[in-house]
Order: C-alpha cells, then sequence, then structure tokens
C-alpha cells in the first residue's frame, strides 16, 4: 500500500460480493437447509437468537443479533454471499410495532 497525495492506494482494489441468487431463491434455499439440517439442532434451546445460512454451502452460524450471526458465518466462509439471516423460533427476523409473530410450534413445518 502506498500513500499518493491525500488518497490511499492498495495493491488490490476492494471488490464487494456479488450476490448469484435472487433475494426470492436466497430466501427458498435457506429455509429449505434451515428446516432440514439446522432446525432441530437449534430450536427450542436458543429461541431469539439469530442464524445466518450460507445457502452455497449450508454452513451456519448462531449469534445474538443479525451483525453477530453474519460475523461468525464470515470467519467460516469468508466467501458467503446468497445468505439468509433467520430468527430462531420466529416467523420473520422482525417487525415494525407489534413485534415479531412467535412460532410456538416446535415440529418440522
Amino acid at each position: 500500500m502506498r500513500e499518493t497525495g491525500t488518497q490511499m492506494q492498495t495493491s488490490e482494489e476492494f471488490v464487494p460480493k456479488q450476490p448469484r441468487l435472487t433475494p426470492q431463491e436466497t430466501g427458498r434455499l435457506g429455509r429449505e437447509i434451515y428446516k432440514r439440517d439446522i432446525r432441530e439442532k437449534v430450536e427450542p434451546e436458543h429461541v431469539g437468537r439469530f442464524v445466518a445460512i450460507d445457502t452455497e454451502s449450508g454452513c451456519w452460524a448462531l449469534g445474538d443479533s443479525v451483525g453477530d450471526a453474519r460475523n461468525r458465518l464470515d470467519v467460516v466462509r469468508p466467501e458467503a454471499v446468497d445468505v439468509l439471516i433467520e430468527k430462531i423460533g420466529y416467523n420473520a427476523v422482525g417487525s415494525f410495532g407489534g413485534g415479531a409473530p412467535r412460532r410456538t410450534n416446535w415440529s418440522k413445518e
């Protein structure tokens, strides 16, 4: 890295990760992976925590917030791009107003 004037230049330019799937495909695949591989392992012990799921590899990580779950996934799978975040035990990650609807049925829906 070298400094020129007031700008820093690096030999490697930062290239943002580009999604490979549409948001709908990421959601569908992520929910499928969650129901098939993850749900039994995390519910109901981790209700309220978040899980980040890499839809390409099936790797996942738990966290106490959306950012925490994503950061933990990045440690084991830094190349993950198409990632679904789920709030364990809830039908939505969050909501406006009255609160996210909690799922009380722990069966395999």
